[in-house]
């Protein structure tokens, strides 16, 4: 699990609560700033949008579950991806492009798999460019629709809280008559953009900006891999193609797979 994600979410949801307990009423503050309706009319509402959105009930269930994506500890494998390739490069190099299928027995990810499969078999270097980009664009199209309807909660929920505060506003302006009511009244139809707020805030956005950066760097991995197994299909000297793919890569990240190379090399030595 994620531990950032965990912490930042409860964090958030203590920081509100420390700020409004530590008013002046404290504790007894507390319960003003619950209202049943108001969670009815804004997560209620913005939750029907989402369900009107969703191709199907079955659809919207599976997008409420990827919270658990976001959840799970998206690691940067950039220098294992490249010891991979540049590992397949030796062997085809050394005994030809259909060595790299026993390889592959050794390789869990499925994409580079794939990528390997198609070489051996001698398919086109255009050809698995487009097939291998094909499948990049649906894995990343898959992601986005897990990234939309999250970033499109994020918008229905202070949206749904503008409608209930003006329901409330109605309601209020129909009961001037008690002044003493107007305050509390006020109060309540404030709540639901409060409750649009922090639905969007404390929830969707984050989640869907997290979602974002795992896609983004899975898509860049995947990347990787393709210019590397074109590579290695073109005869390319291993060295070269190291260089070449650690171009894609942060300098900081680069400098990090070096000193990780030289400390290895120095233990073998």
């Amino acid at each position: 699990m994620d531990i950032a994600t965990l912490v930042g979410l409860i964090t958030c949801g203590v920081m509100v609560f420390l700020g409004i307990v530590t008013g002046p009423e404290k504790m007894a503050g507390f319960r003003h700033f619950y209202d049943l309706t108001s969670i009815f009319i804004t997560l209620g509402g913005s939750v029907s949008c989402m369900i009107i959105q969703s191709k199907s009930f079955g659809k919207f269930i599976e997008d409420i579950k990827s919270i658990r994506l976001a959840m799970k500890v998206q690691q940067a494998h950039e220098a294992e991806v490249i010891r991979n390739i540049i590992n397949l490069s030796n062997v085809a190099r050394k005994e030809g492009l259909l060595a790299l299928e026993e390889a592959a027995n050794n390789i869990e990810d499925d994409f580079l798999k794939k990528g390997i499969m198609l070489i051996v078999d001698g398919t086109d270097p255009e050809l698995v460019r487009s097939i291998m980009e094909t499948e990049l664009g649906a894995i990343d199209a898959r992601h986005n629709e897990k990234i939309n309807f999250w970033a499109n909660w994020a918008g229905m929920g202070p949206a749904w809280g503008m409608i209930g505060t003006l329901v409330g506003l109605v309601n209020m302006l129909y009961n001037m008559d008690d002044m003493s009511t107007i305050g509390p009244n006020m109060a309540v139809a404030l709540l639901t953009t409060l409750y649009g707020s922090l639905l969007a805030n404390w929830l969707c956005v984050p989640i869907s900006f997290k979602l974002k950066m795992n896609n983004e760097l899975e898509i860049k991995m995947k990347e990787v891999m393709v210019e590397g197994l074109l590579s290695i299909q073109a005869g390319e000297n291993p060295r070269v193609i190291e260089e070449k793919l650690k171009s894609f890569l942060a300098p900081s990240v680069r400098e990090q797979i070096n000193e990780q190379d030289g400390a290895a090399e120095g233990g073998e030595a």
